[in-house]
């Protein structure tokens, strides 16, 4: 059960997971070490998975992001999801409800590279793509849900 320090502290690392564990203590009006003792357990629970860095891909050579609907058939899954895990441009993907059943980010540096990528899933399925023109809204976190009463 998270109380409203947990989501606090949840909050203020999804905004800046660098953020110190003295900076985090001053914000929650704890000790540092009673902040530690909760990050670890957050962690232990499974609520705090890790601690990443957002990059910019245009930044790092990548001008084309992109989502692919793909239809995989549930006998394909077990050959489809080890592939797809060792795919280096493949940002994340998603067994979806729908015409297609997966939902796959990915990022690459030119169209050429996407159609490449495009053929060699096609051999689960039928795609469907569609390339990122903006991102009004980037990745964000969001709020724990209070708990039912």
């Amino acid at each position: 059960m998270l109380d409203k320090i947990d989501r606090k502290l949840i909050m203020l690392l999804q905004s800046n997971a660098r953020m110190s564990v003295k900076r985090l203590a001053q914000e929650v009006f704890l000790s540092a070490p009673a902040v530690s003792a909760r990050l670890e357990r957050l962690e232990k629970l499974g609520v705090v998975e890790g601690y990443t860095a957002t990059v910019d891909y245009v930044k790092l050579g990548y001008h084309i992001l992109a989502f692919i609907n793909l239809e995989v058939a549930p006998s394909e899954k077990p050959v489809f999801y080890p592939f797809i895990r060792q795919c280096p441009n493949v940002i994340e993907c998603n067994c979806i409800t729908g015409n297609y059943s997966m939902l796959i980010k990915v990022a690459f540096p030119s169209t050429i590279e996407l159609d490449t990528f495009i053929g060699q899933i096609q051999q689960f399925g039928h795609t469907q793509t569609q390339i990122v023109f903006s991102t009004p809204v980037p990745h964000r976190g969001i709020a724990p849900a209070d708990p039912v009463e």
